[in-house]
């Protein structure tokens, strides 16, 4: 195991990003990233074959990957309405997340860099309208801006069905109480569908934070306004969901803030990550995590909080 993945086990704030780039026709050369954990390989170009149900424009085709597996090409620089692919010897970034293998194929790759969360930055309203929500964040380089991508949300524009969602056809009776929670994530897109859907449901009441960061502050507001009224923190907001990935402070640092908290503790945490795999499940418990899963199966994370909170509330009050 790197150093690196050891850091990132323990809640140290950090990540390592895939810097690759795209050559515009103007002879722009834009610089992107996407998270290493994501990635499973890099390679050259290959052939692919017509995928007729995918007819998005900047979906080239398919590919047999390890085993024979169907991977989906997607031209990023298409997507971004680039103009597409135009180098001699482009990279194929092969990634996976919610479950899912997808490949982009961009101009080239340069390096790996290691750097801290507190290094990245909300992307502006006129950049997330530009890229039509899928840049997630930017990073500021010597020399040159990289743009991460919001690869869930590029995906979910491809495959409806891999994005965040519920389970329609369940009927949830319903609750006998809300519950306030605090909800993590730095993807607007994300954000609405989870508040969306969470609301719909009628079981919590939810707050919503742009990362980490936000939402330790609002935790803090939340223990301020317990001490004052002389009552416990359960009784202003009894759970968070969070994402993983996100500017300024990720949510493994901040589940350790709050389990490293005297009186935030009691508070369960549950994280919903599109990286949720059995290694980092194993760094979510290491950071006193209550429960992990992956999007898009929003259901089940609904399920589990809700039961989780309703454990912590009987114990609290025995």
């Amino acid at each position: 195991m790197s150093q690196s993945r050891i850091l990132l086990e323990v809640g140290t704030n950090e990540l390592e990003i895939v810097e690759f780039y795209i050559d515009e026709p103007d002879g722009y050369r834009g610089y992107y990233g996407i998270n290493v954990s994501k990635v499973i390989e890099i390679s050259r170009s290959q052939p692919v074959t017509a995928m007729p149900q995918m007819r998005h424009p900047s979906v080239l085709g398919a590919f047999p990957f390890r085993g024979g597996r169907i991977v989906p090409l997607i031209d990023v620089s298409k997507f971004l309405d680039k103009g597409g692919i135009t180098s001699k010897d482009p990279r194929v970034i092969v990634t996976e997340f919610n479950k899912a293998q997808m490949a982009f194929l961009v101009s080239g790759v340069t390096r790996i860099h290691r750097i801290s969360w507190k290094q990245v930055e909300a992307p502006s309203p006129f950049l997330l309208k530009m890229s039509r929500g899928s840049i997630t964040a930017v990073v500021r380089l010597e020399g040159h801006m990289l743009f991460l991508l919001d690869v869930e949300a590029i995906v979910a524009a491809m495959d409806p069905s891999l994005s965040v969602r519920m389970d329609e056809e369940r009927k949830t009776p319903p609750p006998a109480r809300k519950y306030h929670i605090i909800h993590a994530d730095d993807s607007a897109n994300i954000r609405r569908l989870v508040f969306d859907e969470l609301e719909k449901e009628g079981r919590f009441d939810i707050s919503q934070a742009t990362d980490g960061e936000e939402a330790w502050k609002m935790l803090q507001q939340c223990k301020a306004e317990a001490e004052e009224k002389g009552v416990p923190v359960t009784d202003i907001v009894q759970g968070v969901i969070s994402d993983i990935e996100m500017p300024n402070l990720d949510g493994l640092t901040l589940c350790r803030y709050i389990k490293e908290d005297p009186v935030l503790k009691v508070i369960p945490v549950a994280m919903f990550s599109s990286l949720i795999s059995e290694p980092l499940a194993r760094k979510c418990q290491s950071v006193g995590a209550d429960a992990q899963f992956a999007k898009p199966d929003l259901q089940a994370i609904s399920d589990k909080m809700y039961a989780l909170i309703q454990t912590s509330q009987a114990k609290n009050q025995g």
